[in-house]
């Protein structure tokens, strides 16, 4: 590994820790945890219900913490639970109309925002920090996941 390799590393994941930051102080503008919003985010654009197991997989969020945010969002009445027939476990989350109005300001805001921040790339350069953003993402994974004894 070379210093010029830690550098950039320190400078990609200082970047990564800006957004982060951008979007925490965000949602906190707007009354949110960022991580409410992120939950918001992704049932305000969903074509119908999910269950708790999909928002986590589309969040990056554990089941406590989806959990949690469920049942405020449920309290609130900015959405329903329905029991799956198949699976009693399962419940399927819905946003109300209610929850629709409160998520809609914060969250298409948000997403007009990160469309046209990539709009202002040539569709080369998208592509380009896609594909590296996600290259960077499964090294990253690769190696935090490996044995902490490996050399």
């Amino acid at each position: 590994m070379k210093k010029n390799d830690k550098r950039n590393a320190y400078l990609y994941c200082k970047f990564r820790d800006e957004q982060y930051a951008l979007y925490d102080e965000y949602a906190k503008r707007h009354g949110l945890l960022m991580k409410t919003l992120l939950v918001l985010n992704v049932l305000y654009y969903a074509p119908s219900s999910m269950t708790q197991k999909e928002i986590c997989q589309k969040t990056f969020n554990s089941k406590q913490t989806v959990n949690l945010i469920i049942k405020n969002l449920l309290k609130d009445g900015y959405i329903t639970l329905e029991e799956d027939p198949q699976n009693k476990k399962n419940k399927f989350v819905k946003m109300t109309e209610s929850g629709k109005a409160y998520a809609k300001q914060p969250v298409v805001h948000i997403t007009r925002a990160e469309d046209t921040a990539m709009s202002m790339f040539t569709p080369e350069e998208q592509e380009q920090l896609i594909s590296l953003s996600r290259k960077f993402t499964r090294n990253l994974a690769d190696l935090m996941n490996r044995n902490e004894d490996e050399k």
